[in-house]
């Protein structure tokens, strides 16, 4: 028997997957419109609204704002969108891409922290956002694998037969003994 929520019949399971996934979807949401902007402040050739003096410029212009060419906004857009399309494939593989694009996203996100400390001594209120978001989205992607692993095999229910029908059966095969 499993618990149910407020009375509605819907299993207290169903309601927390609900709302984790939604949480996810947010957060995602989020981190795209951090990542499209910073990639097209990037692309048009402007300055980055920056609280601090001037270190989302110093992250911005350094030579780790870009990896192979690609400006890190976009790989950090690619993530965001690909956490949030994991959440429409309703199997385990999506939920174990959303959790990779998430580590990878947060080990990323980590060097590049790194980096903008200790190298460039500047920090990014925009990069750090988004490495929160990511670090959220690990978390959250995490615990969507784990509750769907930890998630007990319901017995298989097997096909009753009658009792007349089972003695009929059971007749059946004595005779051919």
């Amino acid at each position: 028997m499993t618990a149910t929520s407020a009375g509605n019949g819907v299993p207290v399971r169903d309601v927390v997957d609900r709302r984790l996934l939604i949480a996810i979807a947010v957060i995602s949401l989020i981190g795209i419109g951090v990542a499209g902007y910073l990639t097209y402040t990037h692309y048009a050739g402007l300055n980055v609204v920056c609280l601090s003096s001037g270190g989302c410029e110093t992250v911005q212009k350094s030579v780790y704002s870009k990896l192979a060419g690609v400006p890190v906004a976009v790989l950090g857009l690619a993530g965001y969108i690909g956490i949030l399309f994991s959440l429409a494939i309703r199997n385990e593989l999506g939920r174990i891409a959303g959790f990779g694009i998430a580590l990878i996203g947060f080990l990323f996100s980590m060097y590049l922290t790194y980096r903008a400390i200790f190298t460039s001594k500047a920090i990014c209120q925009w990069c750090v956002s988004s490495a929160v978001l990511m670090t959220i989205l690990t978390i959250l992607t995490a615990i969507r694998v784990l509750r769907y692993e930890s998630e007990p095999v319901a017995p298989r229910r097997v096909k009753t037969v009658p009792r007349a029908e089972r003695r009929r059966i059971e007749r059946k095969q004595a005779a051919r003994r």
